[in-house]
């Protein structure tokens, strides 16, 4: 008996099946546009607003889900979900530049976002703690020939950056005094100066005073697991060395932020906390922002792994993202030792390199590195 055969192509491969059935070659980055699909949350509409939306986007061949009242009126405001492919949605935005109630001005926004292009290979950020309570290598490196070596270690096994850390923010640790964090830093920074070692270090802080040290000694990156806000001059800091920073949502400090983290919803509370610092972080000056939603600082096991599987909705933050989930207790194995470790970070670090997340902060830079590798 005769039968068609049917079976699914997932939009990364569109190009390539395309090419294979024989289509025109000429007309084929336009069409991928058509096969490849986005849902996008746009907020706070007004009721015409979103009426209008919906009516575009019906008119394109698409869809745009709206509250249920704004139909009977009784909404004044509405969050909305626009859908269709990127072909529609650029037909969408067009149509949006002659509208009333300011739909140009979102078309302006749409356009933007689906302009942002994701075509870069996830980098890998090797981790070095100096400190003696580290959840997963505490004391191990407090001596300078170990840090020496673990250091050359990381840059030989492929890492992109050092993140060298003076002061443990794992849940329920104490912080650590600027002096303190800046007499373990001293002697790793002097060294990498001696060396001329030119890969770029990050120092892991949330001291401002500490961090000016660090990147008066060839830090060029801060990455402040506080967002900016534990100490309120780093932004000065930052702007003043024109420095990258990595701007981390965490909910509370590490003494408290594991006592029963609540979210009404999880992604969308990081998601515009980031946009606020984001705005904070270049209202001071400072442009070359990397974000990190936080694995670990101040969720559950459940709201690290949402992160996890929704990190490209960070995406339209226009910024690098960086995750660090190495060796953590999303992983359900804290008794156990870091190779086992080690292995299931990397596991849960492939669809990330897939979903091509710009930095994965890790302890095995050479696993990740060979993993890396078959992306």
């Amino acid at each position: 008996m005769d039968y068609f055969c049917i079976k699914e192509v997932l939009q990364p491969a569109i190009k390539q099946e395309l090419e294979e059935i024989g289509f025109d070659i000429s007309y084929l980055s336009k069409a991928c546009n058509k096969f490849h699909y986005k849902n996008l949350k746009i907020y706070n509409l007004s009721v015409a607003q979103a009426n209008i939306l919906k009516q575009t986007a019906l008119s394109c061949g698409s869809d745009c889900a709206v509250n249920r009242d704004v139909v009977t009126g009784k909404a004044e405001k509405s969050d909305v979900i626009l859908c269709g492919s990127i072909s529609q949605l650029n037909k969408i935005a067009e149509k949006l530049k002659y509208q009333p109630f300011k739909l140009a001005q979102l078309s302006i926004e749409l356009k933007r976002t689906l302009e942002l292009k994701r075509d870069n290979k996830t980098k890998i950020v090797g981790i070095l703690n100096i400190t003696p309570n580290s959840f997963s290598d505490g004391g191990m490196y407090m001596n300078i020939e170990d840090a020496e070596r673990q250091l050359i270690k990381l840059i030989e096994d492929g890492a992109d950056i050092i993140d060298i850390g003076a002061e443990s923010t794992r849940p329920y640790s104490s912080g650590v005094e600027a002096a303190e964090q800046i007499h373990r830093l001293k002697p790793i920074l002097e060294f990498i100066t001696k060396e001329n070692i030119k890969i770029p270090i990050s120092i892991d802080t949330r001291s401002a005073e500490t961090a000016d040290f660090a990147l008066n000694n060839g830090a060029a990156i801060i990455n402040d697991v506080s967002g900016l806000d534990y100490d309120r001059n780093m932004t000065q800091i930052i702007s003043k060395h024109n420095a990258a920073a990595i701007i981390q949502h965490s909910n509370g400090t590490p003494e408290s932020m594991q006592d029963k983290p609540a979210y009404k919803n999880v992604i969308e509370e990081i998601y515009f906390s980031l946009k606020s610092k984001i705005e904070t972080a270049r209202n001071h000056g400072i442009n070359n922002i990397i974000i990190d939603p936080g694995i670990g600082f101040g969720k559950t096991r459940e709201h690290n792994f949402e992160i996890l599987n929704r990190a490209e909705e960070f995406y339209t933050l226009d910024c690098p993202i960086m995750i660090g989930l190495s060796r953590k207790s999303l992983l359900g194995i804290e008794n156990d030792d870091n190779e086992l470790k080690d292995a299931l970070s990397a596991a849960l670090s492939y669809p990330l390199m897939l979903k091509q997340v710009d930095y994965l902060r890790v302890h095995n830079v050479k696993l990740h590195k060979n993993l890396l590798n078959l992306v």
